[in-house]
């Protein structure tokens, strides 16, 4: 896949007209918008929710239920925690969650895991069709820190090869519109639709 045409140019301010529990909804409210996925009645699944960024974006967007999987225990910002359309399972590995039902949307945003390993995982929550949104950490898959945004484009590349590889088909990879908190590393939303 050619993947110089994937890439759009960073921007330099954000217009915020919505309100998350964290950085992360702004991350994924701009992958749905560029990538034009609607979560209005959907099932969705949030692995590495932490803080619950990515839920909220899901619920604001309409969806019908979530299920929030995280390893850690008492991360979820406690509106999420007390909304009767999330379904919390903390202390759960991503990599190895059940869900007693096929999902529509799978959002991951997770660290100290390749993206090799959490999108087969995410892939297989999803019913078909459904679509998975991925926040790439190129610090994550190289274990390296901090990365320059030409060598971010350079794991970015890698990344989508070695998913090709294993039969993942990256549909669109955009930068993030935030860069990452802690050490400023330039981040990417991949787009896999499954059909």
């Amino acid at each position: 896949m050619g993947n110089s045409g994937l890439f759009v140019q960073l921007p330099q301010a954000m217009d915020i007209d919505r309100h998350f529990v964290s950085r992360a909804g702004y991350k994924l409210q701009h992958a749905l918008d560029t990538f034009g996925i609607g979560v209005t009645g959907k099932i969705c699944a949030d692995l590495g929710s932490s803080t619950g960024g990515f839920t909220d974006c899901l619920l604001q967007n309409g969806a019908a239920r979530i299920y929030s999987i995280d390893t850690a225990y008492g991360q979820l910002d406690w509106h999420l925690r007390n909304d009767p359309r999330v379904v919390i399972l903390e202390r759960t590995n991503a990599l190895h969650a059940v869900l007693p039902e096929k999902v529509s949307f799978v959002s991951c945003d997770v660290g100290w895991t390749t993206q090799r390993l959490i999108l087969p995982a995410a892939l297989s929550l999803l019913s078909v069709p459904g679509d998975v949104v991925s926040l790439l950490k190129p610090h994550y898959e190289i274990k390296k820190s901090p990365v320059s945004v030409v060598f971010a484009h350079t794991v970015l590349d890698q990344v989508i090869k070695q998913l090709a590889d294993k039969g993942i088909r990256v549909k669109q990879a955009i930068p993030s519109p935030l860069a990452g908190q802690k050490g400023g590393n330039p981040e990417f939303l991949l787009w896999i639709p499954k059909s």
